[in-house]
């Protein structure tokens, strides 16, 4: 081998191993960020927003393990059940007022929601288990407290917080799980944002809804948008055809991850809630005109 050969393999194999530091260095930088990524919370000095209605109640819950949990509790006089509302990662409880109100309005029921640790005025850092420890703290508040059959509880959650609501519904009695915008696993998302990382074998955040959907024995009801850029529409797909039946999917057309959803949503998830509820419970589930 000439010497001028060698010379270009001594280069390739540095180069090489230059570009094999760096993708190393920055797979290990993404694993120290991934909490930052995954969760984008806000504290009440940061952003906070009045509470949609005079009655909404500030309440103050205290998870498994000793964390302090911060919720609204909007409840409606003279009705049964009630919604436990799961945001998604950003911001804090204060910024869905608007949406509380929509559900609310259409389904004509009591609702709770609640902040994770390190969100708003929850206290604690956030974790996975922490946010599924805030979850069943929210809805031992409704069974216990507030004393609502678990059958009437509907558990809803919207992005990051589908994570929450299907863990939750996978191990406790419900009513009916609904999913916004909710993905397979949080490897999916972190898969397709990020398709040259491992991402599927070094995330420590699971969310693993795909794997407990199965567990899930009430109805669902999921809405995803086909021009979703965060979480793609085939993982809501994947997801939805992993569900027990009964079951219904709403396809918003062209929309996307921070879309608003349409007044056609809550419209169709109020019929849908009602009829699997007539059927369930041999009596129409209370709902708003």
């Amino acid at each position: 081998m000439t010497e001028a050969k060698k010379s270009w393999r001594r280069r390739l194999f540095r180069l090489l191993g230059l570009a094999a530091c760096i993708y190393l260095g920055v797979i290990i930088v993404l694993l120290a960020l991934e909490n930052k990524l995954v969760y984008h919370p806000t504290g009440p000095t940061e952003e906070w927003s009045s509470p949609p209605a005079p009655e909404v109640q500030e309440v103050e819950l205290t998870s498994a393990d000793g964390t302090p949990i911060h919720a609204w509790w909007w409840p409606k006089e003279g009705v049964q059940g009630a919604v436990i509302y799961c945001h998604g990662n950003a911001g804090n409880l204060s910024s869905r007022g608007p949406t509380l109100g929509k559900i609310r309005q259409a389904l004509g029921e009591s609702i709770l929601i609640f902040d994770y640790p390190g969100y708003g005025k929850s206290g604690g850092a956030v974790s996975e288990k922490g946010c599924y420890l805030a979850g069943d703290a929210g809805y031992d508040f409704l069974v216990h407290e507030q004393g609502i059959d678990p059958e009437r509880i509907i558990i809803y959650g919207g992005s990051l917080g589908g994570g929450i609501a299907v863990d939750l519904a996978a191990r406790k009695k419900h009513g009916a799980l609904v999913l916004t915008k909710t993905f397979t696993s949080a490897p999916d998302v972190a898969r397709n944002l990020y398709p040259w990382l491992p991402v599927r074998w070094l995330m420590r955040n699971r969310f693993d809804n795909l794997g407990k959907i199965g567990k899930c024995h009430g109805p669902v009801f999921m809405a995803h948008g086909t021009a979703d850029r965060l979480v793609p529409y085939a993982l809501g797909q994947r997801l939805f055809a992993a569900a027990n039946e009964p079951k219904e999917l709403f396809t918003v057309a062209g929309g996307d991850h921070n879309d608003p959803l349409p007044p056609e949503f809550f419209q169709r998830l109020r019929d849908f809630l009602a009829e699997t509820a007539h059927r369930r419970l041999g009596r129409p589930q209370h709902a708003a005109n």
